[in-house]
């Protein structure tokens, strides 16, 4: 089966949310008909953490209405993450919304970036999300998620064909960035698809690269570090083929 994935590479005016629904808008406006289109982490308003009581939305509101009307015009499942209210607190939420505009899924990032003060100003995540979708199992994860493999080894048992990670992944690190997303494609013989911003905040200079990868490990589609959105066909058929030639998932261990 043919599908095609969009990554929506943007640079982010902190704590302007504004200015980032105008600016999405005006990147998606050239996207067409797709079957997977992700925004980067909280790409409607960016590490403003000391206004994210503030800043932060329900399950629907402005930056979700935005995000509901890309999945229909698109007819795509369209992810991407936002400071979200959560009861009496707020999260890093990734929302996942199918072709119809209904959301079909929300993960709060599980694993808080300290170097960022997520601790100091936002709940984790208690649990993992694993959904179906038209186009297979996604998983979801944000940012710092990448650097726990237990993550993806817990998605692999669903199993997961895709796992969707939206980024605000800064320099120096761009390789730690690189081999990550191919190791998780890897070792889970399943997609990564990875988006991550550009630009800079007061802290950080965002490097890009979004990276589409392959079970086999191969970058489908790797982007550079200017704003653009980028789309690739990929072949489903490999997720089978990738799991029956190295069948690493049946052969585990677990008794170890």
């Amino acid at each position: 089966m043919q599908i095609k994935v969009t990554l929506v590479q943007m640079d982010i005016a902190l704590g302007d949310k504004e200015q980032n629904l105008s600016r999405a808008r005006q990147l998606t406006a050239q996207v067409a008909k797709s079957h997977f289109i992700l925004l980067p982490e909280l790409w409607n308003t960016g590490y403003a953490l000391e206004r994210a009581k503030e800043l932060a939305e329900g399950e629907r509101g402005p930056s979700t209405d935005f995000m509901t009307h890309l999945a229909r015009q698109t007819e795509a499942y369209v992810g991407g993450s936002l400071l979200m209210r959560r009861h009496d607190h707020v999260c890093n939420t990734f929302v996942l919304i199918a072709p119809s505009g209904q959301i079909v899924a929300t993960y709060d990032k599980t694993h808080l970036f300290k170097l960022m003060n997520e601790d100091k100003y936002l709940s984790p995540g208690k649990s993992l999300v694993a959904v179906p979708t038209a186009w297979g199992q996604v998983g979801l994860a944000i940012c710092y998620d990448l650097r726990f493999p237990e993550i993806f080894r817990q998605y692999a048992d669903v199993p997961v064909d895709f796992n969707l990670l939206v980024a605000e992944w800064p320099l120096p690190r761009l390789e730690h960035w690189r081999t990550l997303v191919r190791a998780r494609a890897i070792e889970n013989q399943c997609y990564m698809l990875a988006c991550n911003r550009v630009g800079h905040d007061p802290s950080n200079t965002f490097f890009g690269h979004s990276l589409v990868v392959d079970p086999w490990g191969e970058i489908l589609l790797e982007a550079g570090d200017s704003e653009g959105v980028f789309t690739v066909e990929i072949d489903t058929a490999s997720l089978m083929t990738a799991r029956a030639k190295i069948p690493v998932l049946s052969d585990r261990r677990r008794d170890l």
